[in-house]
């Protein structure tokens, strides 16, 4: 059974071609690639157009390029992938495999963290546990899910922050999650660029402020000011 990709992007120029072109041993299996652009002002759609099955254009915000990729897409498991992030090899096998033998209906992977601070296999490490022990999965671990229990669960919450954690948690009232400990690999841009050490402590402050009952909104407007 093939996978629909998902990538939502946004000015990923610098990137989207080297990931694109990572899944075309997928493509070549029968797997599709949908990217959904958030009205990108640089050549992300032009470097997508030849490397994707599907390229769509929405309204910005993770959330709702996410619900339209899956709108648009024609198989019956669906991975979310951020266009800084990479499959293992096989990915296809790995999942389509993976959820027959647990009977499970959705699941994330490991993630390693690329970068040269030496903080960042911690961080993947940190992300990876406390995945196992929460059953939540960030967007960085490529989450997986058949259509009809993303249809069932209400697909992504159309908010600005969180909306992953939020899938997960409606996700966790049909069944836990699938764990795969084959990694992904995502990019720690976001880490360097910004401070790691100021990044870990932000991002625990919001979660633990969505936790609280938060608006996520407000979040939103916290993380861009970092």
């Amino acid at each position: 059974m093939p996978l629909s990709i998902i990538v939502p992007a946004l000015n990923e120029a610098q990137g989207i071609a080297a990931t694109l072109e990572a899944l075309a041993p997928l493509r070549t299996r029968g797997c599709e690639v949908i990217v959904v652009d958030g009205g990108s002002s640089d050549d992300t759609v032009a470097l997508a157009t030849s490397r994707a099955d599907k390229v769509l254009n929405t309204e910005a915000g993770r959330a709702r390029q996410m619900n339209a990729g899956a709108a648009a897409a024609t198989h019956e498991i669906l991975c979310f992938l951020h266009a800084d992030t990479r499959l293992p090899e096989g990915a296809d096998c790995l999942i389509r495999d993976g959820l027959s033998r647990s009977r499970r209906s959705w699941g994330r992977f490991d993630v390693s963290i690329s970068g040269r601070h030496p903080m960042l296999p911690v961080i993947a490490a940190m992300m990876n546990w406390r995945s196992r022990l929460t059953g939540i999965a960030t967007g960085d671990q490529a989450i997986f899910v058949t259509r009809s229990l993303f249809e069932a669960a209400g697909g992504y919450a159309d908010m600005p922050l969180m909306e992953d954690i939020a899938l997960c948690t409606q996700l966790k009232r049909y069944g836990a999650p699938l764990c795969l400990n084959h990694r992904v690999i995502t990019s720690g841009r976001r880490w360097e660029q910004r401070g790691v050490w100021r990044t870990i402590v932000l991002m625990w402050r919001l979660r633990y402020a969505y936790w609280r009952g938060a608006d996520p909104a407000v979040l939103a407007q916290r993380y861009a000011r970092r």
